[in-house]
């Protein structure tokens, strides 16, 4: 089965990149880094585990409280699902692989392909925009207190990762307010790239588009009814981003060390390493991630102890995700893989 296959390729891609990644963090200091793991306060680290949980939980009863019809999903439910969608998420490029999974997994609760595809979008929504205010935030505390020193390639890597999410943002915008307008805008670009020999087929593609847009228009339009319903949702994705963005510091904090960072620091580096990592087109952005969590974060934690928190943290934030993911999909019963493709 297609599906099968590419988990099968990405999960291989993501273990040679894990190994290497682990070879260049330990290479030079392995005995300090394999020091400071195992000095590490358990009780620090179950807690950093514990607010990872809470971030899949809010996103979680975000899309709980999207569905009209409470009886169809519960909580519980939702929560599974979501522990799924960061399997799908976390092997496929620019995590395109969990909202599919997602809307499948919906359908499975006597839910219609239409309005389950509704919610999908409807929280993608939400995300983008907390994603998007979190952004803003950081680079407007940085440019005030200049926690990070000026280093161009970074600069220009974060604005690179900014703009990509607040041109995504401004897109759902677009749509919302004339969704003709932006057909004609994104069928001029088809057209250009069709001429480039980019887009092969190009009415095949301005099909899929239209439909697509059409989808995000109809839900973008019932979020503009359901005022109460939005900005309930991006406050949720706001906590929701904030319980995955402050675990470093309980990682620092389960080696003794309580100065180093302060809950701003951490939030603000670790939208920074998140912007980043959003461009990166490897599953799980793995590279990019790892790089800019040792370059913001090093401008506050040592080198040896920064390979340490970096391993813990990429294990809680990632690996773990998709560990659970992939276990909770296995017990998931047997499903048509091509209806998922």
């Amino acid at each position: 089965m297609k599906i099968v296959n590419n988990i099968k390729k990405n999960t291989i891609v993501l273990l040679g990149l894990t190994i290497i990644i682990l070879v260049v963090l330990l290479k030079d200091d392995y005995k300090e880094i394999v020091n400071a793991l195992t000095s590490m306060n358990i009780l620090y680290i179950l807690l950093a585990i514990f607010f990872f949980f809470l971030y899949i939980f809010f996103k979680a009863y975000t899309f709980y409280i999207t569905v009209d019809d409470k009886e169809k999903i519960s909580l519980k439910e939702s929560y599974k699902h979501q522990i799924i969608t960061q399997f799908f998420n976390g092997i496929t490029p620019f995590s395109t692989g969990g909202q599919p999974m997602e809307i499948y997994m919906t359908t499975e609760h006597n839910i219609s392909g239409v309005e389950a595809t509704n919610i999908s979008i409807q929280n993608f929504i939400f995300y983008q925009t907390a994603l998007v205010i979190y952004g803003v935030l950081a680079v407007s505390y940085n440019y005030i207190f200049h926690i990070f020193p000026k280093t161009e390639l970074l600069r220009k890597l974060v604005l690179l990762g900014f703009l990509i999410n607040t041109m995504v943002a401004v897109a759902l915008l677009a749509i919302l307010i004339s969704n003709t307008i932006t057909k004609k805008i994104v069928f001029f670009f088809i057209d250009l790239l069709s001429k480039i020999k980019v887009v092969k087929n190009k009415e095949k593609t301005k099909d899929k588009v239209n439909k697509l847009l059409d989808e995000f228009h109809k839900s973008a339009t019932e979020l503009r009814n359901k005022k109460g319903l939005f900005t309930k949702g991006v406050i949720l994705n706001f906590i929701s981003l904030t319980c995955l963005y402050i675990i470093p510091l309980f990682i620092v904090m389960s080696l003794g060390d309580y100065t180093s960072l302060n809950p701003l620091t951490t939030l603000t580096s670790s939208a920074y390493v998140l912007l980043m990592g959003s461009f990166v087109p490897i599953p799980g952005a793995s590279g990019g991630i790892e790089y800019g969590f040792l370059q913001f974060y090093g401008n506050f934690l040592s080198k040896e102890v920064i390979s340490a928190v970096l391993i813990v943290w990429r294990f809680i934030t990632y690996y773990l995700g998709v560990i659970l993911g992939a276990f909770a999909f296995s017990l998931e019963k047997k499903v048509d893989k091509n209806d998922i493709n």
